[in-house]
């Protein structure tokens, strides 16, 4: 009798210790879920908004997004970002006289022209300096001290400011967690407003199951059923191609 009480006591505290273990996993399982959701998300999103980027650059060249990628990384490695140095600014009296942006510019472009076949260098401080003090249309417009240079310089280097190079470009097309698998993009550079507006669109994508998908299956499915009910998309992305919005990101 008191072997049996025994088994008895030994398979309750057994049962109750199983419980309690089910009870404690079934509330660390969501939470360590969303932990590792929300921190490899932030790698995402790192990842799309570099997409972002380059997209939009591609956009001011060609006028177009690229649903390639490849195509996109061979812009970013072989097409050189020219940019604008700015010094000085006109003012008011200077506008108002008929002065604008582009004939300064060309005034300072003509001056610096002739200053280097005068003194017969090309070093931007000296030919700023002698034009200043000797050009007469420089002086007359008033445009001592107006700078405005071109320089092209790596596409790459430009646009990332050191976060990315040559080396590392590659990476932004993978998406992170996963064993090389690749954001999905699409464009959509014919889509016209209802006011008769051309704009294109653009789409950038990584699902749930791409990144999360070593992760619990249960929380996964959980996740993904709330964002499609909520008529969301199950996953991280940039853009849309429904309807403009920036290139937005979901996040």
């Amino acid at each position: 009798m008191k072997k049996t009480r025994l088994v008895l006591r030994l398979s309750l505290s057994g049962a109750i210790i199983f419980l309690v273990l089910v009870c404690v996993q079934s509330v660390i399982t969501p939470i360590k879920f969303e932990q590792a959701r929300e921190f490899r998300s932030q790698a995402v999103i790192k990842k799309l908004s570099y997409i972002r980027t380059a997209e939009e650059e591609y956009f001011l060249v060609t006028g177009r997004y690229t649903a390639d990628l490849d195509s996109l990384l061979y812009f970013l490695k072989n097409t050189p970002k020219r940019e604008i140095l700015k010094e000085g600014s006109l003012t008011e009296k200077q506008l108002e006289a008929g002065l604008t942006e582009h004939k300064a510019a060309r005034i300072i472009r003509d001056a610096k022209e002739k200053a280097k076949k005068e003194l017969q260098t090309d070093n931007d401080s000296i030919l700023y300096d002698y034009i200043y003090a000797n050009d007469k249309d420089v002086i007359e417009n008033g445009l001592v001290g107006f700078k405005r240079d071109t320089i092209i310089e790596n596409m790459i280097d430009m646009i990332y400011k050191g976060a990315l190079d040559e080396t590392t470009i590659d990476d932004i097309i993978i998406i992170p967690y996963t064993k090389g698998q690749r954001f999905e993009a699409e464009v959509n550079n014919d889509y016209v407003t209802s006011n008769g507006s051309k704009i294109p669109l653009l789409e950038v994508r990584a699902h749930f199951n791409t990144f999360l998908g070593d992760l619990d299956k249960q929380e996964r499915f959980n996740l993904i059923d709330k964002e499609t009910k909520l008529d969301h998309y199950p996953g991280l992305k940039i853009g849309s191609l429904d309807a403009p919005n920036k290139n937005a990101g979901n996040w």
